[in-house]
Parts: C-alpha cells; structure tokens; sequence
C-alpha cells in the first residue's frame, strides 16, 4: 500500500465496517494516522511496517492488515517471530485468508518464522484479539472487535499464543485483608507512595519508566520502551491522566513501584465520531471536553514492583491510595487491564480486593 488515497481507506475501514455495532467505540482519525505516520511514530526508528488491503466487489475495500517486523523483540527473545496488526476484516474467511497470506509472505521475505498477534505495533501499544466479553465497549486504550474475528483467525491456522485478562471492580473499598497489609506495610521506615507531579513532569516520567523497565522485565513479549517510545506514550497518557490516579512508591529516593490509572475516555469519545475538528471548527473538540465532565470511569494500565522488593506488601499500599483516590474523585469502576494469564500473583491480589474477570483478549501465532 503507498498512496495518500490508500492510506485513508486503511483508517477508515473500521469506521464503516462497525458504525452500526453499539460498543464500537470510534477513535479519533488523528491518532490513527499518528501510529501509521513512519515520522512521528517512534517504532520506525528502528522496526518496519507494511499495510495491506484487500478490496471485494467494486473496488470496495473490505479488510486490512499490518505486518510488523520488531528486531528489538526478537533480539531480546531470541526468536524468529513476525506479527500482524490492524485486522479490521468483513465475515469472510476468504478475505482474511489474502490478508493473512500477504502479511505472512512479507514476513517470510525478512526470514522469520512465526506469525504472532494482532499486535499494533509492539506489546507496548495495544494487542490482543477479543474472544469473550462482547457485551460492552472497551476502555480507552483498549481494541475492540466483534465476535466473528476470532473464527476468521482459527480459519487461518492461527492457535492460542497467550491470554490477557480484564477484571472489573467497583471502585469501592479493598478488603480487610488488603487494608491490614497495607497499614502494616505503611508503617515501616522508608517507604513513601505519593502522587506523580505534572509540574515535573519530564523528571516524573523518567522515574516512571525506571520503574517500568525494571518491574516488567521478566514478563511475557515484554521489550522496553526507547525512550523517543517512551516519551511519546507519557505524552499521550499526560493529555487525559488525572494525576491523583497515578502514584509512585519510593525506598529513599529510588522509584520501586507504580500504579497509573487512565479516566476512561471511551465514555466521551463516541460524540466526536472520530474527529476532533468538522468544517474546520473544533466541534468535535468541544463536543468531547462536555462529555469528559461525565467520564466516572477509569482503567488501570499499570500496576508493579520492581522485582526485588515484590511479596513484601509494596503492591497493597499502591491498591489503597488508588482507591482512595477512586473515591475522593468521584469514580465508579474501574477495569484492570490487561493482566497475563498466568500472572498468578496479580491475579490473586486484585480478586482479593474484589476485582471479577469480564473480559480475555488472546495473542495468536502461527507458523510462517
């Protein structure tokens, strides 16, 4: 795919394919072309990309594909893996067929091996398919497709890499057990947990990302951040964070935890239909920081302890100031996501403060 006329319909598939589903939630085209953009987005400083389409009767395009070669993952890993994103695609299986088909010869052609995703562009951004959980949209950043995906995939030979689980909570209060580990661990000399600082926010951002490196190291298809990626994301978070969810946990001065929970602006987005300006207005701008007043939701998207200090009770203080903050900022529930499948340790504390599975997005892979 090259042209300017091309690229415009790879961004507006989804718009067309899903405008009649209630839990499409429409993202703004600005960013869209953002992550397309091989100049802005930082990924192509050192991976590669290429868009596909294919077109039915008429010339009408009726499915899209990204091939994506990452060699910062499969030099960390050790692999041979390619991946796939941007699978927007009608009910046909014939139709995911050519797209798979040619997102994997274009793979092969750079000598890899398997076929892994839908991953858009690293594990970094978002990833995963939705296989259960259809009966309400996504949170912001979060993907979203209907039902049918996950057979056009199975059709395509693809087969369970891993699952990425969503748990709901009310946002009330996190249980005694947590509460009492909590006030133990509070009281211990030289632990601090305390709200980032957006005056400071370059200082603060680097000293999340410390926590970040070291905290995720160990997890699965994980790749640290450049920091060109890096900054960029906390760029993006900066715009719609609401500083009283994002804490970080101190020993002394050095950074060894964090939770970040994001205001969940899918609830506002759906009024710009996907634009922020109409006519060369900022309608859509206007239209979207009325309905942000009503936004009672959020999700978590980062929560962890760098590894050497995991197990002593760090991650319960990090749960209760987030709750607090939940409640003194008027917000109603809040989904944790995405949390690995076997990431048994989260997976325990978060059903301790009473956080229920709702949804599991899956990363698929197949031979090349």
């Amino acid at each position: 795919m090259r042209t300017r006329r091309e690229l415009k319909q790879f961004v507006e598939l989804p718009y067309r394919l899903h405008r009649d589903d209630p839990n499409f939630v429409p993202p703004l085209r600005g960013e869209c072309h953002r992550l397309l953009d091989r100049r802005r987005n930082p990924f192509f400083a050192y991976g590669e990309a290429e868009l596909f389409l294919v077109r039915g009767g008429h010339g009408r395009v009726v499915g899209r594909i990204a091939a994506v070669h990452n060699p910062r993952h499969n030099d960390r890993h050790g692999t041979g893996d390619g991946f796939f994103g941007q699978f927007e695609c009608a009910d046909d299986p014939g139709v995911a067929r050519g797209l798979f088909e040619a997102a994997a010869g274009w793979l092969r052609r750079r000598g890899l091996t398997t076929m892994v995703g839908p991953v858009n562009f690293t594990t970094n951004d978002e990833c995963g398919l939705l296989v259960d959980g259809f009966d309400r949209p996504p949170c912001v950043l979060m993907p979203y497709n209907p039902p049918h995906y996950p057979a056009l995939l199975e059709a395509g030979g693809f087969t369970k890499a891993k699952d990425l689980l969503a748990f709901d909570h009310d946002g009330g209060p996190c249980g005694e057990r947590i509460t009492r580990i909590a006030d133990s661990v509070e009281r211990r000399a030289g632990l601090r947990v305390r709200p980032i600082d957006l005056a400071r926010f370059d200082a603060e951002a680097a000293r999340l990302k410390h926590v970040y490196d070291r905290a995720w190291q160990a997890s699965w298809g994980f790749t640290p951040m450049t920091d060109a990626e890096f900054t960029a994301m906390a760029r993006r978070v900066r715009a719609i964070a609401d500083p009283s969810l994002v804490h970080l946990a101190e020993c002394g001065d050095e950074p060894v935890g964090v939770i970040l929970a994001l205001p969940d602006l899918n609830q506002a987005l759906p009024v710009a239909q996907g634009r922020l300006t109409r006519f060369g207005l900022p309608l859509g701008a206007a239209r979207l920081a009325r309905a942000a007043r009503g936004i009672d939701g959020a999700r978590l998207v980062l929560f962890g302890v760098v590894a050497e200090l995991r197990g002593r009770g760090i991650e319960t203080v990090l749960l209760r100031r987030l709750q607090e903050a939940f409640t003194a900022g008027g917000y109603r529930a809040i989904e944790f996501s995405w949390v690995l499948e076997d990431n048994d340790t989260i997976t325990r504390l978060i059903s301790m403060a009473g956080a229920t599975r709702t949804k599991t997005y899956r990363i698929y892979r197949r031979p090349l």
